[in-house]
């Protein structure tokens, strides 16, 4: 749930930055999705006119799942509020985010933590287990909704995830990827390596 940064040298996590909305999406999907709203009440879906923008927004997040911080093949356009329950956001570009297919099916209607609001060192990777943990750095008022969506999302130890996760720090120990490497398309993983490194 998080990107990669480098300041002043140093790594540090930050939260997913919100990607700029592409000049046509008012025009393709906005509009046409209010209208379509409007002769369709009562719709059990809404009309997908949000996918051709999805490379755009896979671009602006690197690639990476807002949920897992780590980079995905399959990624999908995640309604951060659902359908369901607020009908009103289905073609707002704001309430998209850029998730795993298997997370976003996971997800579905759940209350979960924006991507967003995620502040710097929320979440660690332990090695050599792989698993996410939320750091004491997490505010004590977002600490239930944090805790709420790793079980949600099954972000702690779920075998899909885990199988990413070893992917990843697999291929740097065997040195297909650098560090930098594995910052771009893991970053808290990168990270634990870090942590790991200087404790030797």
């Amino acid at each position: 749930m998080a990107a990669l940064a480098r300041q002043n040298g140093n790594r540090q996590v930050i939260r997913v930055a919100p990607v700029p909305e592409p000049s046509e999406f008012n025009e393709r999907a906005r509009q046409r999705g209010k209208a379509w709203l409007e002769e369709n009440a009562g719709a059990s879906r809404p009309r997908d006119y949000w996918s051709p923008f999805r490379e755009i927004l896979a671009d602006g997040c690197q690639h990476r799942c807002s949920y897992t911080a780590m980079y995905t093949t399959d990624g999908t356009i995640d309604h951060f509020r659902s359908w369901k329950y607020h009908p009103e956001l289905a073609y707002e570009w704001k309430n998209y985010r850029y998730a795993g297919e298997w997370l976003n099916k996971v997800k579905r209607d759940r209350e979960v933590l924006d991507p967003h609001e995620v502040g710097d060192g929320w979440f660690e990777i332990l090695l050599p287990s792989l698993q996410l943990v939320a750091t004491d750095t997490v505010p004590d008022e977002f600490r239930s909704i944090v805790l709420q969506t790793m079980k949600h999302l099954r972000l702690v130890d779920d075998e899909r995830v885990l199988k990413q996760r070893r992917q990843w720090y697999n291929m740097y120990e065997q040195g297909a990827l650098t560090l930098d490497g594995l910052s771009r398309v893991a970053p808290l993983i990168a990270i634990a390596v870090e942590k790991q490194l200087a404790m030797k």
